[in-house]
């Protein structure tokens, strides 16, 4: 499994933001609950190039991460097909 992980994060003007970064938590246990942080915090934090940015949830339309966690929250949906 690759360290690399990384987001498109698709605005509400239509707008994308690309990010690449290096694993942010130990196991996939941890992964779900930092998700589980993220949601509640109604906001990405996001350090990049030496900036803070801040996302508030409200401009954003949805998020696509990669690769999928293999441990995901109970209510998700698996093994879907996305179109746009």
């Amino acid at each position: 499994m690759t360290d690399k992980r990384g987001i498109q994060i698709h605005f509400m003007d239509g707008s994308k933001m690309n990010l690449e970064f290096p694993r942010q938590t130990p196991n996939e246990s941890a992964a779900v609950m930092r998700l589980r942080e993220v949601l509640n915090a109604r906001q990405m934090l996001v350090e990049a190039d030496g900036a803070l940015m801040i996302i508030p949830f409200e401009n954003i339309k949805y998020i696509q991460a990669y690769p999928a966690p293999t441990k995901l929250p109970e209510n998700t949906i698996k093994a879907a097909s996305f179109t746009a």
